[in-house]
């Protein structure tokens, strides 16, 4: 066992001694040892049920012959850190995820390892830790939140608070109302109800393998997740027994598989980031055109919010991740994993309980996937929407361009009714380098909503969206500003051209006038300049990459 280098032979007896203070007795010595990396935190309202699922996995490891060693990795709830400079950190904490995980298992020579997590940053960054470190590991998602409940309405995080303060301020629902909603939306554990970046991020780990079938959706707190969990400590040993390593199942078919899964359900535009950072440190190379070329091919069949009326709750009760394979199957690469079945077989068991929330392809309600690459003379390297959230009207639109330098002044502007019909909100400077740390744009974009102007208005950004961000809002603009990208020499009033369909973003003006407003332009430094992120910025690649460290 690789643990071995720490308590075999005459040379360690110093290392046993430590072993044995910890509370191990002679015979956990020959046992496998196992991380288990647990991200609870009383902070994230997706993680302050691990405490329980904790136990779970403790009991499997034990159960299947492990010996289990916890340690903590940090969280940060992105929607507590939105829409101000907090926002600048969740995108960096991928990274420090990733280290931790590698640092950790690789000081203590751990067989395997258990990422319990949920939220936004957290799970990929574990993703790419274990692919990094390519011992056996397995990831167990804590679960969606449920549905909130106001006068028998369901209610959901984004659309019953960002959008909500926005039709207050507008006058549309009462201050007590309000409260109401604010009280009511989260009820309690779990990761928020509808198909953001957490959740889509737990759906596309099962779909690539990496979790137990079923994990992506069973729903926080349930006797589901129990089992789950429990399940998955004493599959981790079995993994180490057979050495089954994660790039074993992470490779570019189960890449591919995700991906199918991501543009069918309508996912977060994070996950582009994600998957990309993920097959960087699996060995491959993933680029945007994929996501696009797949896209193109693969139908929306479910309608989860912020895209539609439907919950996490719902998906689950239709049948799950496993129920999603089955409707695809044709589709999917044939991928094996980490339950020591194959894609196909999951699909062959599964079943389908609900053909409105899973719709058959014929069905779907949209012929393409959820994701849209752009391309133009304001995104050279590209710029990525989530059409499966934006009305067929604003699929095509010319629009005046409003420039702000930051998020708050933009929101401001929104919020002060200084945004009309016919308005292109330009959002810069909030990339990945020069945000640094390539900012969410939540709350900008769920006001534009609650002011009554999702048909009218656009908004583009070198940073990027919340998986509850619906609208035609272009994120990941790359080369972002501070790099030279031509956002960078916008000027109010200028005429903004987006064309999702037709794969296009640009601006009406000619190569000599970029070439001429560029030869006095100076970037502006970001608004972090200490500390990690300082050195993050000067370490962070475009979003055309995945926001990787160089």
């Amino acid at each position: 066992m690789r643990s071995d280098k720490i308590k075999k032979g005459l040379e360690r007896v110093p290392h046993r001694a430590l072993l044995h203070a910890t509370g191990l007795g002679r015979k956990d010595l020959d046992r496998p040892f196992i991380g288990v990396a647990t991200s609870f935190t009383d902070l994230i309202p997706g993680h302050i049920g691990m405490r329980d699922l904790e136990r779970f996995i403790e009991r499997g490891i034990c159960y299947g012959g492990g010996v289990p060693f916890f340690f903590g990795v940090p969280g940060i709830c992105d929607g507590i850190a939105m829409g101000h400079l907090g926002m600048c950190y969740p995108l960096g904490l991928r990274e420090i995820v990733a280290d931790t995980i590698e640092t950790v298992c690789n000081a203590h020579q751990l067989d395997g390892i258990v990422c319990l997590t949920n939220c936004d940053k957290i799970t990929p960054g574990m993703l790419m830790g274990i692919a990094r470190l390519n011992i056996p590991a397995i990831i167990v998602t804590a679960g969606p939140m449920l549905s909130g409940r106001f006068k028998q309405r369901k209610l959901a995080f984004v659309h019953d608070t960002y959008e909500a303060l926005a039709r207050a301020k507008k006058g549309d629902i009462s201050a007590e109302e309000l409260t109401c909603l604010e009280m009511e939306a989260c009820p309690g554990a779990g990761s928020c109800q509808g198909l953001y970046t957490a959740n889509t991020m737990a759906c596309l780990t099962e779909a690539m393998g990496m979790s137990l079938p079923g994990c992506g959706t069973a729903l926080a707190g349930s006797a589901k997740k129990r089992r789950i969990a429990q399940a998955s400590g004493e599959r981790i040993v079995e993994l180490v027994k057979k050495n089954i390593n994660p790039l074993d199942i992470i490779n570019k078919k189960s890449l591919e598989n995700a991906i199918v899964v991501d543009m069918a359900l309508g996912g977060s535009s994070n996950t582009v980031l994600h998957l990309m950072a993920i097959s960087h440190e699996a060995g491959m190379d993933l680029d945007l055109k994929t996501f696009d070329n797949i896209s193109k091919i693969t139908p929306h069949i479910t309608c989860i919010e912020p895209a539609g009326t439907h919950f996490m709750e719902d998906l689950e009760y239709a049948g799950g991740i496993p129920a999603v394979l089955k409707r695809l199957k044709n589709k999917l690469n044939n991928s094996m994993t980490s339950s020591g079945e194959r894609i196909f077989d999951i699909a062959d068991k599964a079943s389908i309980y609900d053909e409105e929330v899973i719709r058959p392809l014929a069905k779907a309600y949209h012929k393409q996937g959820g994701i849209a690459v752009l391309y133009g003379n304001l995104a050279p390297n590209g710029a990525v929407v989530k059409q499966s959230a934006v009305n067929s009207k604003m699929m095509k639109f010319t629009g005046r361009a409003k420039v702000f330098n930051r998020e708050e002044e933009a929101m401001q502007a929104i919020l002060n009714k200084k945004i009309k019909s016919g308005d292109c909100i330009v959002i810069r400077y909030e990339g990945p380098s020069g945000g640094p740390g390539m900012r969410e744009m939540l709350a900008p974009t769920s006001a534009i909503v609650g002011m009554g102007l999702a048909d009218s208005v656009a908004l583009i950004t070198d940073g990027r969206f919340s998986g509850g961000t619906k609208g035609p809002c272009i994120g990941h603009i790359s080369p972002e500003a501070s790099a030279g990208g031509p956002i960078a020499i916008l000027k109010d009033g200028d005429i903004i051209n987006i064309d999702i369909p037709g794969r296009k973003l640009e601006v009406k003006l000619t190569k000599p006038e970029i070439e001429k407003r560029f030869r006095n332009w100076k970037p502006i430094p970001p608004k972090i300049r200490t500390g990690y992120l300082s050195r993050y910025s000067r370490l962070v690649t475009s979003a055309d990459k995945g926001a990787i460290l160089k």
